[in-house]
């Protein structure tokens, strides 16, 4: 990966966008299991997710949610960005293997608190939205361009 950088409340303005995209795997969904400690079985039983109305299992509806997470933290505004909070709205399962594209848009900002708003949608390969929502976040207030951090390397076991 390139350096990262971001950009600080003055340089952000209404109207401006960045996207980032993500193939969920099957690691993503376990490891999330794992971490989040959600093992619904709609999520890591095939058998059991045939018989729900998705008829297959589907990601974790805020793994999603971690992928907005990472859309603002890497490309807008970017590292030193403080997340306030998020609305989602879950529109289309996610399931294994679908690439995910967030866009974001800034739709409005606070200048008595460096506060952004964010449009969020994410998208799948096929065009469809499977999320709609919004994020509020605090602008970093200094310029930043670094090496991303080392990320270590992970294997699952049963």
């Amino acid at each position: 990966m390139s350096q990262l950088s971001n950009y600080t409340y003055d340089e952000i303005n209404i109207g401006q966008t960045a996207s980032y995209s993500k193939e969920i795997s099957e690691q993503d969904i376990q490891l999330f299991a794992i971490v989040s400690g959600d093992n619904n079985p709609v999520h890591l039983d095939a058998e059991f997710a045939a018989g729900t109305p998705f008829k297959e299992r589907i990601a974790h509806g805020m793994l999603s949610g971690a992928v907005i997470s990472a859309a603002i933290a890497l490309e807008l505004p970017g590292p030193g960005t403080i997340y306030l909070g998020q609305t989602m709205r879950f529109r289309r399962p996610v399931k294994i293997g679908d690439t995910l594209t967030v866009e974001l848009e800034v739709t409005d900002k606070r200048d008595d608190k460096q506060f952004v708003t964010l449009d969020c949608k994410v998208i799948n390969q096929n065009g469809e939205v499977v999320v709609t929502g919004t994020a509020e976040v605090i602008a970093p207030p200094v310029k930043l361009v670094l090496d991303p951090p080392h990320l270590p390397t992970i294997s699952l076991q049963d």
